[in-house]
């Protein structure tokens, strides 16, 4: 199996390409651009979590309990159907409706590539889900440098279309991967494996959905009361504080691709521990480097709009610190199957959204969204720290890396026993 430090250096390189395109769009586009695209990517993730019923998590659980072939079958026909039905309801409520068939697109291909990238992780292939996932951030450069500078398409679309093009690509080469191990005379209809996707799946996107709103549920409350530029400002923010999380959930892929491969529930818990010492240190000196960049660095790549960059990074820092190290939790009852705490602390954090985003937002506009959206995360994040702690023992020496613990990630790292 691949190690962490492997899952380290593809998301590292998912975190540079990301930031190359944040301070393209921003400065090829301007903030109003920016908005647009954070807007539709936005539609785009709230599409993924129905489509995800099947595609998602499901495919990852029980790729190792089913045939292949009938969750294929399943996660493939779903992925196509909400792909185009989530985006049509979108149109009906005018969300940037403009973009309708950019939505579709993009809806349809990265529910149908998901399917593919989650089978790796069922079947503990990390190799194949980290290129898959670093290949999408690269290919999708490729593409919009072609359609930018070759074929001089300017309009902010070709974004959506370069993505469209980078999923169709990378989803033909991973079908075929997948499916020439297949047989065909497998590919059938199975009540059972419909009734178990289907209960593991609306359970555990449920809470992903409810906690998406909870992330990203300030962008359109920022667009009805102070307008499309703030929202590009602020996810400006959002995206730079949040790319911390593509280096600990490197850890959290890992250890839900553990936890639902072990029968011994001591055995998750103690791998569980360990991911949160790991994480806790890396938040750690993540934001003593946000803390000493100065703030004319954000205006100086990103451009004069986003002068205010530094600040919403500090009044999300709190919040960003919370999610990332309980995101270990999260994915530890994932794995185990408790879902019902993942939805509660996803509808606490929502309620403090809606309710402090009608206070805030409209007041003190990007402020209001940043001291909204960090309220959200440490209140989802002590829920679920307090349930895990309800069901083990709380140590100190949980969030302290030990000389034993500096030995054990050496050796996960270097692939020594």
């Amino acid at each position: 199996m691949f190690t962490i430090l492997k899952t380290f250096l593809s998301r590292f390189l998912i975190l540079i390409l990301s930031f190359g395109l944040v301070i393209f769009s921003t400065q090829f586009w301007g903030s109003a651009g920016k908005g647009t695209i954070s807007i539709v990517i936005a539609n785009v993730a709230i599409v993924s979590f129905f489509s995800s019923i099947f595609a998602g998590s499901s495919t990852s659980y029980f790729a190792s309990k089913f045939k292949t072939e009938q969750i294929m079958l399943y996660s493939y026909v779903w992925s196509v159907i909400t792909g185009i039905i989530v985006p049509l309801l979108f149109s009906f409520a005018k969300i940037q409706s403009e973009y309708l068939i950019y939505l579709i697109g993009i809806s349809i291909f990265s529910a149908l590539l998901s399917v593919n990238t989650n089978l790796f992780i069922g079947m503990q292939n990390i190799k194949m889900f980290n290129i898959y996932t670093v290949l999408q951030q690269f290919v999708h450069v490729i593409f919009l440098f072609l359609l930018i500078f070759i074929f001089k398409l300017t309009d902010v679309s070709v974004y959506f279309l370069a993505q469209i093009f980078c999923l169709i690509f990378l989803f033909a080469v991973s079908f075929y991967q997948i499916f020439k191990k297949c047989t065909y005379s497998n590919f059938s209809l199975s009540k059972k494996v419909f009734k178990s996707m289907l209960d593991y799946g609306w359970k555990n996107q449920l809470s992903a959905l409810i906690q998406f709103l909870n992330y990203r549920l300030s962008f359109y409350f920022l667009e009805h009361f102070d307008g499309i530029s703030a929202v590009g400002v602020f996810s400006v923010g959002i995206t730079f504080s949040e790319a911390i999380w593509t280096i600990t959930r490197s850890i959290a892929v890992v250890l839900y691709s553990d936890v639902i491969n072990t029968k011994s529930r001591l055995e998750a818990i103690v791998k569980t521990k360990s991911s949160l010492k790991l994480s806790f240190g890396l938040m750690i000196v993540f934001f003593l480097g946000i803390l000493i960049i100065p703030g004319y660095f954000y205006e100086l790549i990103f451009g004069k709009s986003f002068s205010e960059t530094k600040e919403i990074i500090l009044l999300l820092s709190p919040g960003i610190f919370a999610i990332a190290v309980s995101d270990m939790i999260g994915y530890y009852f994932s794995g185990i199957k408790e879902l019902k705490i993942l939805n509660i602390k996803s509808i606490a954090g929502l309620i403090i959204t809606v309710v402090f985003s009608f206070i805030l937002v409209p007041i003190y506009g990007i402020a209001g969204a940043c001291l909204t959206t960090t309220l959200s995360y440490c209140i989802s994040a002590f829920i679920l720290f307090r349930h895990f702690y309800h069901s083990t023992e709380f140590k100190f020496s949980d969030y302290l890396m030990t000389k034993m613990d500096f030995e054990l990630v050496r050796n996960k790292f270097f692939n020594k026993k």
